[in-house]
């Protein structure tokens, strides 16, 4: 018997927006670290020596790389300077752990897939490498440390 069931085809993931409490910080074309990592505890019983318990330990999160060609929005370099410098100064020295979302765009630009994280905080940023000569795209990347992902709501 035939079925008339279609499969949906994957995403075309080429556009990736980023948003820290509401604001746009702007639309990527690499994103990388939407991974987690659960420490696995072994238990050795005794008397069992055909196998040990594992039980679920921590879990690790690694960083958020998004990587973009220049844009003419501030909104990321903001967000950078006001956790860092004359902005961590300025606020006490006390960095705002901020939440915020990566959002994967169809070519419509329609939402398909939302990851939302919590505690982010930028802790790298590096602009374009500048050379006259260069056909390469002048692009900049954002690392981002977060306390892990949740259910988008």
């Amino acid at each position: 018997m035939a079925s008339n069931a279609r499969s949906d085809d994957p995403p075309f993931t080429g556009k990736f927006v980023f948003e820290v409490n509401g604001l746009t910080i702007g639309a990527f074309t690499e994103v990388s670290g939407l991974s987690v990592q659960i420490e696995v505890e072994e238990i050795v019983e005794g008397g069992q020596n055909h196998s040990t318990l594992k039980l679920p330990g921590r879990m690790k999160w690694p960083n958020l790389v998004l990587k973009r060609g220049i844009t003419d929005t501030d909104n990321l370099f903001e967000w950078v300077t006001a956790t860092s410098g004359e902005g961590f100064a300025g606020a006490e020295n006390k960095v705002v752990r901020r939440d915020g979302k990566i959002t994967v765009l169809d070519p419509r630009s329609n939402p398909v897939r939302t990851w939302e994280f919590t505690g982010a905080m930028p802790v790298r940023w590096s602009g374009p490498r500048l050379a006259a000569s260069s056909r390469e795209l002048a692009t900049e990347e954002l690392e981002v440390c977060h306390s892990g992902f949740r259910a988008p709501q």
